[in-house]
């Protein structure tokens, strides 16, 4: 059985849950906001009877142990009763995910896709940038930093294509475009000592995501240059011209590499090409979207990580 967690408002789960539905394999969804309201845990050590279960009101008892691969995907955080006050409900969902998290780690004949430990450890920007320098990628120009006259001489140094910037981790409420360093942006170098940034030489080219299913690789260009979001696709995704493209042998072998450090099988990354066809590397989201690629491509995307899961070739 795969066990696929995510929850409603995921816009992927219904490609996904067909596709696996169309190869035949079973899948049971785990929403974890509903597990304190609307689920139970049993798991019992020790003795003769030895039960581990999760339950779900009105879904038959999941086993881990009938576990076969686990789709790790965007969970939403555990919901505790309204009726608790902050500090119990902090400590009631420190309880739950602590249980969860022993039952993923106990499954270790499981795929999973991805284990979210290691997902978690390769979203770290500087850690990525780290491993992509070892696995051969080349990588733009960057400086991570809180200090505003190391920023500065970054930003001197980066020649006519100017620089960009971008935040060290985003989640939606605060979530911003990369952007290229402005003159605003110069006169709150001050303020870095409250928070490091990361600062890029900027890229001239196109945006090439590739979406990396296994050993399988999708790349498709985003054309964003004659849009109002030239430094940054995703928010102009449907402006862009877009086309299928072929990742260079050397590129599509040091992804393979980055992976295999991070210990990921499934990656959305993000390069830029340049014009004279050279290729930067500039980051991957373990968790990333996919949906709108397959979308604009027809690439098979959703399919690979179906068979994926499935331990299907």
């Amino acid at each position: 059985m795969i066990l696929a967690i995510t929850h409603p408002a995921d816009e992927h789960a219904p490609l996904m849950l067909r596709a696996l539905e169309a190869i035949r394999a079973p899948v049971t969804v785990l929403d974890f906001s509903d597990l304190p309201r609307h689920g139970r845990i049993v798991l019992s050590h020790g003795g003769r009877a030895r039960r581990r279960e999760l339950r779900l009101d009105g879904q038959p008892p999941i086993d881990p142990d009938q576990v076969t691969a686990v789709w790790w995907r965007r969970p939403l955080p555990f919901a505790a009763a309204a009726a608790l006050s902050r500090q119990d409900a902090s400590f009631a969902n420190r309880q739950m995910g602590e249980a969860i998290m022993g039952i993923m780690a106990s499954l270790r004949e499981a795929r999973f896709v991805n284990e979210p430990w290691r997902a978690q450890v390769a979203s770290h920007k500087t850690h990525q940038l780290a491993a992509a320098e070892r696995a051969g990628l080349p990588l733009p120009r960057t400086l991570v930093t809180s200090d505003p006259d190391e920023a500065r001489a970054f930003l001197d140094g980066c020649g006519a294509d100017g620089a960009i910037h971008k935040a060290l981790h985003a989640i939606e409420a605060d979530w911003r475009t990369t952007r290229r360093v402005g003159p605003d942006d110069l006169a709150r170098l001050a303020a870095l000592p409250l928070a490091p940034v990361i600062f890029q030489e900027r890229v001239p080219g196109v945006d090439v995501r590739v979406t990396v299913v296994g050993d399988q690789l999708f790349a498709a260009d985003f054309d964003a240059r004659d849009t109002a979001s030239p430094d940054d696709f995703r928010p102009v995704t449907h402006l862009c011209r877009v086309a299928a493209c072929e990742v260079p042998d050397a590129v599509a072998a040091g992804l393979r590499r980055l992976m295999a450090d991070l210990g990921l099988v499934y990656g959305a990354a993000d390069f830029r090409r340049r014009d004279d066809g050279s290729w930067a590397f500039l980051e991957v989201n373990p968790g990333g979207q996919w949906g709108f690629v397959e979308e604009r491509t027809g690439q098979p995307i959703t399919a690979a990580l179906a068979r994926l899961l499935a331990g299907r070739r």
